[in-house]
């Protein structure tokens, strides 16, 4: 997806140009995967530009950092109040934001203890991440060759850099193959996520989706649909899903920050449903864009707004 650029970049508590937002060679996080970052949207509304889960997503970023043992210099209230100060100075409505911390330069071994922490947060203008045709008709995904990686080996909860190495090669193969994204079984064989989205089953009126301890990330949008959902009147379940089950669903969606609420009309080559955003689907979809863009008095305190 191409990146439009803005104007400045908050990097480690000053606002700089663009195109000075560089990183050394030598930082370890680019050898080795040692950061952590996160995935905001900032929404235009009738009160202005409003970030979604703003705080939440930076006490995440905290606690995939000390996940693997890295304190970031820079509270979450400061990082709440540099996230919205960007969003000013670039003059943008609706936008993406990366924050990102990560180990820099104090040598080449594998041990990163003792370095430097850098950290950096960059908006910029976003789409539809899966496409504005995937939002409105759904999306073809099939079930990777890759396995989710083990919560034994790296912590699959955390949002850290080295592990979308994982992701990175899902996603490749499903785009080789003529599909738009990719699930991923984890280690048992069964329905983790997709590269970047997490993933709920509609079947005989109610929604599934995988447990934290199938190895998937706690995302901050599930959480968000889960609750409308439940608001909603749905039943909504937390169990695992294996891959035949999919082919018995109703209806499939993804959620997540870049991926918002997006419908799956096809998976490993199996129409899922009629072929396209089932009831359900189209229900949470239209009151979750309501929510984001501040027309849910129910759920307005999910909005920062900018101000």
């Amino acid at each position: 997806m191409h990146i439009q650029p803005s104007e400045n970049v908050w990097k480690n508590g000053t606002m700089i140009p663009w195109k000075d937002a560089t990183v050394h060679v030598l930082a370890h996080c680019l050898h080795y995967g040692t950061g952590v970052f996160e995935g905001i949207r900032c929404y235009g509304t009738a009160k202005g530009p409003a970030v979604f889960k703003l705080r939440e997503h930076m006490e995440r970023l905290h606690t995939s950092a000390k996940a693997i043992n890295m304190s970031i210099p820079h509270s979450v209230d400061e990082l709440c109040s540099a996230t919205k100060a960007l969003v000013r100075e670039n003059r943008l409505d609706s936008c993406y934001i990366r924050p990102i911390s990560f180990f820099g330069v104090n040598g080449i071994g594998v041990n990163p203890q003792g370095y430097p922490v850098e950290t950096f947060v960059v908006a910029f203008p976003m789409g539809a991440y899966l496409g504005e045709d995937g939002l409105r008709n759904g999306i073809r995904v099939h079930t990777s060759s890759w396995r989710r990686m083990s919560s034994g080996a790296v912590p699959a909860t955390a949002k850290i850099c080295g592990d979308y190495v994982n992701s990175a090669l899902a996603v490749m193969e499903a785009k080789s193959n003529g599909f738009d994204e990719a699930i991923l079984l984890n280690d048992i064989g069964m329905v983790a996520e997709g590269s970047g989205e997490n993933i709920f089953m509609v079947r005989n009126g109610r929604i599934a989706t995988p447990p934290l301890n199938a190895g998937i990330l706690p995302g901050i949008t599930r959480n968000c649909v889960i609750k409308i959902a439940r608001d909603s009147g749905y039943e909504v379940v937390e169990d695992h899903i294996s891959r035949s089950e999919l082919y018995l669903a109703d209806e499939l969606f993804f959620t997540g920050t870049a991926a918002e609420v997006t419908p799956i009309r096809e998976v490993d080559r199996r129409t899922v449903g009629p072929g396209k955003p089932g009831p359900i689907t189209s229900a949470l979809q239209k009151k979750f864009q309501a929510t984001v863009r501040g027309e849910e008095s129910q759920y307005i305190e999910w909005l920062d707004f900018v101000g």
